[in-house]
């Protein structure tokens, strides 16, 4: 069997792999890219099947494409959607800017599985069913490419990103509610606060991220729009005037995400500011996600010498060298993963600015690249981070409420009976002499020193417990 077979173009002749489902452009752009040995994102590869299977469709109800043309295209098309073309997709991911390489990567793959499909020869010269004539039909890269961009992040927020985001908020709700009566020490600069219940701090992280599955949502809404339609430069040359919107309809019912076709066809095609407020709103998911496990990783510190107020579930052994040593992995896992993610964004956010000349953004396939991985590592960090920690995760009681009494912000709660510099004096006191608040202001009363700020009587001791209340210092005064 032969080792090559021989493809032509417009440049010429080309060596292609005797079995390739792809061609000569798709060769050639192998050639010209040994970059980095990442092809595009599968999740990117399988949109451009949906989305020629949308083109498809829209050419064949707009009476553009003959039926026994279109099906097989249509066929093609959702096997390249189900994966099953993964491999003759190679192009590197820099590649040309627009992503044309790609999309006519896509075109021949598609071509020659309908050729095939039609029980015809897919190394037939004459192509029956054409790579630019029927494939590509009404379309350019530069409307279909962006479209299968929006097509891929669109479908990963709604089938794999939304859901984590809930079930964390769902589980660190949980958490919340089941805390709720364990009193601890606040702390802001890493330094004692006054008191706060390990169920109040845990709501606040609950509604980090149910305000971060409304950015997720956010992010959703900045890439409904799309832009096939628009053709080469957003004046839908060679394109039916309706094709936008049937190919908006059908991608629409196909993924189960609201896309509709782009109002104005020539910011759709030259800007990609809607991917880059998309990745904006996924910045801002991947910082409540470093936060929160941030958090969790610190408040798990120890477990002698830390915090050790959350009890962390073990997952591996921490050291190649201190024997029994555990480590916050899947705290440290989500943290890096948002920190890739913040990258991510710099890196979108500069080729929009810089990438969008006039007509067409060149940055288009880094892009795509940058805004799937990063729905896809949240998504995924996520759902590890509930899974190997969030789930298991315990409160340590005795840990939290021994640090109470021993905080020297209990202070705080004193200063609305003997005033703000007699409290200050006393924390002083208290942290020289090595005792509690509670100790050194006994004392003080049966020496007859401690006394009120407006009247100068002497405390009495129901009037320091009141004031020294942990729970009540964790709930706001009742008018």
């Amino acid at each position: 069997m032969a080792e090559f077979r021989i493809e032509r173009d417009s440049m010429g002749e080309v060596k292609v792999p005797a079995q390739a489902y792809y061609g000569a452009q798709t060769q050639r752009a192998v050639e010209n890219f040994p970059i980095s040995g990442m092809p595009l994102p599968r999740r990117l590869i399988r949109a451009l099947g949906l989305v020629k299977v949308a083109a498809a469709i829209a050419n064949r109800d707009l009476g553009k494409l003959r039926p026994e043309i279109a099906e097989p295209i249509i066929q093609a098309g959702r096997e390249v959607a189900a994966g099953k073309f993964d491999d003759q997709f190679p192009i590197d991911v820099y590649q040309t800017g627009s992503g044309t390489s790609s999309n006519m990567n896509a075109n021949e793959v598609i071509s020659n599985r309908a050729i095939e499909l039609s029980h015809g020869d897919r190394f037939d010269k004459k192509k029956p069913i054409h790579p630019n004539d029927h494939v590509n039909m009404g379309q350019s890269t530069n409307d279909m490419f962006p479209t299968a961009i929006h097509v891929a992040v669109g479908q990963a927020i709604v089938q794999d990103l939304i859901p984590a985001l809930q079930r964390l908020h769902k589980v660190l709700l949980g958490k919340a509610n089941s805390w709720d009566d364990i009193i601890k020490i606040g702390r802001t600069h890493l330094a004692d606060a006054t008191p706060i219940r390990l169920g109040q701090e845990f709501s606040g992280y609950a509604r980090q991220l149910e305000l971060s599955v409304e950015r997720a949502q956010r992010a959703l809404h900045a890439i409904l729009e799309l832009p096939a339609g628009g053709t080469a430069v957003g004046t839908g040359i060679n394109t039916h005037p309706r094709f936008g919107a049937k190919v908006a309809e059908v991608l629409a019912r196909e993924v189960g995400v609201p896309f509709v076709e782009a109002k104005n066809h020539f910011e759709a095609n030259a800007q990609r500011d809607g991917l880059v407020e998309c990745s904006g709103n996924l910045r801002a998911i991947a910082v409540t996600l470093f936060n929160v496990a941030n958090n969790i990783r610190w408040l798990g510190s120890g477990p002698r010498c830390g915090f050790y107020e959350i009890v962390l579930p073990d997952r591996q052994p921490g050291s190649s060298i201190m024997p029994g040593k555990v480590n916050p992995v899947m705290c440290e896992s989500l943290m890096q993963v948002a920190a890739r993610v913040i990258g991510n964004d710099q890196c979108i956010a500069f080729s929009g600015a810089t990438g969008g000349q006039f007509e067409l953004n060149i940055m288009m396939p880094v892009m795509g690249l940058a805004a799937i991985e990063s729905v896809e590592l949240l998504a995924k960090g996520t759902q590890a981070f509930i899974d190997f920690c969030a789930l298991e995760m315990e409160a340590n009681r005795a840990s939290c409420e021994k640090q109470v009494e021993w905080s020297m912000a209990m202070v705080t709660s004193l200063n609305p009976l003997i005033g703000y510099d007699a409290a200050a004096a006393l924390a002083k006191e208290a942290f020289q002499v090595g005792k509690t608040v509670r100790e050194l202001c006994r004392e003080k009363i049966k020496a007859g020193t401690l006394r009120k700020k407006d009247s100068g009587e002497l405390v009495k001791e129901s009037e320091l417990d009141a004031a020294l209340d942990p729970r009540a210092m964790t709930e706001p005064e009742k008018g």
